[in-house]
């Protein structure tokens, strides 16, 4: 690119240069021959204004007066009828311009000079206007090389750029060249790199909550699983195989709900539900993973609500609860069911050391964690209670109370009237 412009500049800089030039050198020629011939004439009608003055007053006439008045520099000729010609200076060889005039007692008077004289001007002249050429295209390249790399090095810094996006870089270089078509480029190349780090993010981020949120449900399957394998009797069998079904299909929930939450965190599927049903759920879910552990859980409070959310993603952010008193707490895991307004609150608590004093404003923070975990149940669990319209919060750090707050399902007066017959 750079060597187009350059040659491009060059070119019409040339051709600027070969019409004007040309027309230039013509007139200036002409103007040359045109001024050398007016001088010569010029000094011939001198020469003969002389030479009728002195001849009217008498006076004589010969070489040496006539170049003294006249101050002639170049060949002259006079002749005066009766008398011998008389000649000042010496007679150019070759092409010469010539002037005559007559006087008034007859004489005639001619005068004479080299054109190689008007050659040399001429030479002169065309020297300079080459030298003012050579000085044009030098200028002109130089400016054509800047302004081409004025051109192609943004040109190559976008190129590399949209390199590195599709290499999987996307960050913004948020540079700029002082060309509003170039600056305009890598403003959509900006704005691109800005969109696909967002997506890239939010495929990283469903990667990871999908990774987490899977292995709990597989977990659980994986072990009903294995009382499958080692039950005798078909309707244990059964059983086990109802419940793992039912994991199933709080797997599939579970796998709809991070791909949902991963297009729009808002869009949400609430519906009234039965709450006793969801902790009594997750109670039976992991009795046996903390009869393996030796420590138990127990629900307690008020019962026979109805709250409005997604069953599936309560039932998740309550496994997390669950979960991460299993990993980090100690003692009994209770659930306790209460109503403040029109909300319904579970509360997960355990006796175990507490959240750190330091964690406690970040505990719902991605990559937060007090141990070697991922930090990332905790903020998911916040995400899906959000999704539904609900908040997860920590009441109490030591000994730790997290609270996850629903909306009740209000009835109107007329659900509870009965028709007087």
């Amino acid at each position: 690119m750079r060597r187009r412009l350059i040659n491009s500049t060059l070119a019409v800089v040339l051709v600027v240069i070969a019409v004007f030039g040309v027309s230039l050198v013509l007139v200036e020629t002409r103007t040359i021959s045109s001024s050398a011939q007016e001088s010569v004439d010029s000094e011939a009608l001198r020469l003969v204004a002389i030479v009728d003055s002195r001849l009217i007053g008498g006076e004589p006439v010969n070489p040496d007066i006539l170049a003294e008045q006249s101050g002639a520099k170049r060949y002259a000729l006079i002749e005066i009828p009766g008398r011998n010609p008389i000649e000042i200076g010496t007679r150019p060889e070759g092409s010469v311009i010539r002037a005559t005039a007559d006087g008034e007692r007859g004489e005639t008077v001619t005068v004479e000079e080299s054109r190689s004289t008007v050659t040399a001007e001429v030479g002169r002249t065309l020297l300079i206007i080459g030298a003012v050429a050579l000085l044009a295209v030098v200028a002109a390249v130089l400016l054509a090389v800047r302004q081409a790399n004025k051109l192609a090095s943004p040109l190559t810094d976008l190129a590399e750029t949209a390199e590195r996006l599709g290499s999987g870089d996307p960050r913004p270089r948020h540079r700029r060249y002082g060309v509003p078509e170039l600056d305009r480029v890598a403003d959509v190349l900006d704005a691109s790199a800005e969109r696909i780090a967002r997506m890239l993010t939010a495929e990283r981020r469903l990667a990871a909550d999908a990774s987490h949120q899977l292995r709990t449900p597989l977990t659980a399957l994986s072990m009903r699983l294995e009382e499958v394998a080692v039950a005798d009797d078909l309707d244990t069998v059964r059983e086990e195989a109802t419940i793992a079904l039912t994991q199933v299909e709080r797997l599939t929930d579970v796998v709809q709900r991070l791909l949902t939450n991963s297009r729009d965190p808002r869009t949400g599927s609430a519906i009234a539900f039965d709450l006793d049903e969801v902790v009594k759920q997750q109670i039976e879910e992991w009795r046996t993973a903390y009869r393996g552990a030796g420590r138990a859980i127990v629900h307690s409070g008020k019962h026979g609500m109805r709250a409005v959310g997604t069953p599936g993603a309560v039932a998740q952010v309550l496994a997390a609860l669950i979960e991460n008193s299993l990993m980090h707490g100690g003692g009994t895991v209770a659930l306790r069911t209460r109503v403040t307004g029109n909300q319904a609150v579970i509360e997960v608590t355990d006796e175990g050391p507490g959240v750190p004093a330091d964690l406690g404003a970040r505990i719902f923070e991605r990559t937060i964690s007090g141990r070697n975990s991922t930090g990332i149940g905790l903020a998911v669990a916040r995400d899906l209670a959000e999704a539904d319209g609900g908040r997860l919060e920590l009441l109490q750090q030591q000994p730790p109370v997290f609270a996850l707050f629903l909306s009740r399902e209000v009835k109107s007066h007329a659900d509870h009237e009965r028709p007087v017959r």
